[in-house]
C-alpha cells in the first residue's frame, strides 16, 4: 500500500439474524454514528445499563486532526484507549506518536495473547478480535533507558521552552532569550549546556558586558540565577538530552513497507520522577514539527496524530505567554496534517483556550470521593453536549474500558454523547520483555544514526579560544567520535569530493566544509553565520531548513 492510497473504511459487524430492535432515544444516538467514510471503531453504545454491539461508535479518518482528548481517573483504562486507537490507526497508513510514561505501550509491537476476557470483551461488542503486531520505533530522552536517543541543541530548543524546564521566571526568560539572540547574531552555535554556560559566564565578563550595552545588558544576578539552575539541572543527569545529533521529527511521520503507519513510542519509565522535563520535551517535538510541516489544509486521513500524556504536567505554573504559544500551535497544527490528543484525568487540567481546540473527547470515569472530586465532575459534565444521559452518575459509574464519547461527524458536527463499552487492542497489553525491546531498539535503522552523541567544536570551544592569551598554543580539540555515515551522506560527500578536485587550489577551509555532506547535516540541526540565518518559532525554538 502505497503512502497515497486510502486503506478502506472500516465497517461495523453485521447484526446477528433475529437482533431486538433498539430502542428510540439508542438509535438517535447510533445514527450520529453511522459515518459513510472511513473511521476508526470504539465500541459499542451502552444505554439503560445494556451493551447494545448493533450500535458502534466510531471516529472519522478525517476528522483525527481536529484534536482530542483523554481523560479519567488512574486505572480507568485510558492507556488501553490510546492502544487501541493507535492500532487502526496504524492499520489505515496513519503514523501514531505515543509517550509511554509508565512503560506499558511497548507491546504494540506484539500479538496480543487471546484470553477468556478478550473474548468476552469483543463478544460484547461484535469484535473480529485478531493477534496482530504493528510496526514500533522505541525512542528514550538522552537514551536514559531502553529506546533510541533523542537529542535537542540548546539552540533548537529555544529560551521559551527551556525556561519552563529550568522555572525560571518572566524577567529571567526575557534575560535567557537575550543570552540566545547574542549567540546567534555571532555564530557561537548552543549546541549542549556548556555552550550556553559558556555564553552566560563570558556576557558578564568585562568584554562581554561592553558587547551587549546596546542591548540593555545583562544583570549579574539574573545571570547568577540562570547558571545556578543551569548547574543544578545538570547534576541532576539532564546535560544528556542536549547535544548532537539532534533528532529529526521528520523521522515520526514514517509508514511501514506494508504501508502500515509506524507507532513511535517514547519509553518515558527512566525520566517520570522529571515530569517538566518530559512535558516540555513533548512540546519541543510539536514545535518542531509545526514549523517544518507545509500546509495541506483538510485532509483524508491525518500525517501524524500526537498523544500527549500527562497533559497537566505542561500547563502548570506556565506563564501567559507560553500558554499563548501553547494555544497557538494547537490550533494552527491541524492545517498542517497533525492531530494532537491531550491524555490527563480531568479537562479542567488543560486551559479553556486549549480545550475549546479539541473536537473529539473519550472521557472515562472520574472518582468523586472528596469536596475537590465533585468540583471537578460537575465542571466536567458542563463541558459536554446536552446528552440523554445523566452524566454525572453516569461518569461515575463507567468500569473498566468504557468510557463517555462525542466526537466531530464528517460534516464537523458534535455527535450526540454515547455512553460505549470500548473495544479491545489487538497487541499486547503489557510491556514487551526487556530484551525483546532491547533487540527492537537495535536493529532499528535508525539506532546507528542517533546513538553515539557527537561533541563538536562549538560556542564553549570558541570562546575558550578568546580567552587565550596571544602566543599561546592552541590546545589539543577532542575529536568527535566517529559514525558510519548513512548512505545519503556517502552520496553526497562523494559528489562533494569531485566537485572540490575541480576547485582552485587556494580554495579556503570554509569553501570547502560549506560543500561538504557533514555541513549540510548539521545546517539542519544548528544556526551559525555559515550556515543559516536563524528565525524562531512561537517558542523561540530554531527553525531548521530540510
Amino acid at each position: 500500500m502505497s503512502d497515497r492510497e486510502t486503506p478502506p473504511a472500516t465497517t461495523a459487524p453485521e447484526a446477528p439474524a433475529g437482533a431486538p430492535a433498539l430502542p428510540a432515544e439508542a438509535l438517535r444516538i447510533a445514527s450520529g454514528y453511522a459515518f459513510a467514510g472511513p473511521a476508526l471503531d470504539l465500541g459499542a453504545l451502552l444505554w439503560d445499563g445494556r451493551c447494545l454491539p448493533d450500535a458502534q461508535v466510531r471516529i472519522p479518518l478525517p476528522m483525527l486532526n481536529r484534536h482530542g482528548l483523554v481523560a479519567g481517573a488512574t486505572g480507568t483504562g485510558k492507556t488501553k484507549t490510546l492502544q487501541l486507537i493507535a492500532e487502526q490507526l496504524s492499520a489505515q497508513g496513519v503514523p501514531v506518536f505515543l509517550a509511554d510514561v509508565k512503560g506499558d505501550v511497548s507491546g504494540i509491537s506484539a500479538p496480543g495473547a487471546d484470553n477468556d476476557r478478550i473474548r468476552s470483551r469483543s463478544a460484547e461488542v461484535h469484535q473480529r478480535w485478531t493477534a496482530t503486531g504493528f510496526p514500533a520505533e522505541f525512542y528514550a530522552l538522552g537514551g536514559l533507558g531502553h529506546g533510541i536517543p533523542v537529542r535537542a541543541t540548546v539552540t533548537s530548543f529555544g529560551p521559551v521552552l527551556l525556561s519552563k524546564v529550568l522555572g525560571l521566571n518572566q524577567t529571567q526568560e526575557q534575560s535567557l532569550g537575550l543570552i540566545f539572540h547574542y549567540a546567534d547574531g555571532k555564530g557561537l552555535e548552543l549546541l549542549d549546556l556548556k555552550d550556553l554556560r559558556a555564553v552566560v559566564a563570558f556576557l558578564t565578563s568585562d568584554e562581554g558586558k561592553a558587547e551587549l550595552k546596546e542591548l540593555g545588558g545583562l544583570s549579574t544576578a539574573t545571570a547568577g540565577v540562570i547558571l545556578r539552575s543551569l548547574t543544578a539541572f545538570e547534576a541532576q543527569g539532564m546535560g544528556a538530552f542536549f547535544g548532537e545529533p539532534e533528532f529529526d521529527t521528520a523521522e515520526l511521520l514514517r509508514t511501514a513497507p506494508d504501508g502500515r503507519g509506524v507507532v513511535s513510542v517514547l519509553e518515558l519509565p527512566a525520566v517520570q520522577d522529571k515530569p517538566q522535563l518530559f512535558s516540555t520535551f513533548l512540546m519541543w517535538l510539536l514545535a518542531d514539527l509545526f514549523h517544518d510541516l507545509p500546509e495541506v489544509g483538510d485532509v483524508d486521513r491525518p500525517k501524524l496524530v500526537f498523544f500527549f500524556d500527562e497533559a497537566h504536567l505542561l500547563f502548570g505554573d506556565a506563564s501567559r505567554a507560553f500558554l499563548e504559544s501553547v494555544t497557538r500551535t494547537v490550533r494552527l497544527i491541524r492545517s498542517k496534517g497533525v492531530g494532537v490528543f491531550f491524555v490527563t484525568q480531568t479537562p479542567k487540567d488543560v486551559p479553556a483556550d486549549v480545550l475549546a481546540q479539541l473536537g473529539n473527547r473519550i472521557q472515562h470515569a472520574l472518582r468523586a470521593f472528596t469536596p475537590d472530586d465533585q468540583k471537578a465532575l460537575k465542571a466536567t459534565v458542563r463541558t459536554f453536549p446536552d446528552s440523554a444521559y445523566d452524566l454525572e452518575e453516569l461518569l461515575t459509574g463507567l468500569g473498566t474500558g468504557e468510557a463517555v464519547v462525542t466526537v466531530l461527524s464528517e460534516r464537523g458536527a458534535p455527535t450526540p454523547v454515547a455512553a460505549t463499552r470500548l473495544r479491545a487492542p489487538e497487541s499486547l497489553m503489557g510491556p514487551l520483555e526487556p530484551a525483546a525491546l532491547d533487540r527492537a531498539v537495535t536493529d532499528s535503522a535508525l539506532f546507528e544514526r542517533y546513538a553515539q552523541a557527537v561533541d563538536r567544536e562549538s560556542a564553549y570551544e570558541k570562546l575558550q579560544r578568546r580567552e587565550e592569551p596571544e602566543g599561546q598554543p592552541e590546545p589539543a580539540r577532542r575529536p568527535a567520535p566517529r559514525r558510519r555515515p548513512t548512505e545519503e551522506e556517502d552520496t553526497r560527500d562523494t559528489r562533494g569530493a569531485k566537485d572540490a578536485r575541480g576547485a582552485e587550489d587556494d580554495a579556503s577551509l570554509v569553501e570547502q566544509a560549506v560543500g561538504s555532506g557533514m555541513f549540510k547535516s548539521l545546517a539542519r540541526s544548528v544556526g551559525t553565520q555559515i550556515g543559516r540565518e536563524i528565525t524562531r518559532s512561537l517558542f523561540g525554538t530554531a527553525r531548521r531548513r530540510r
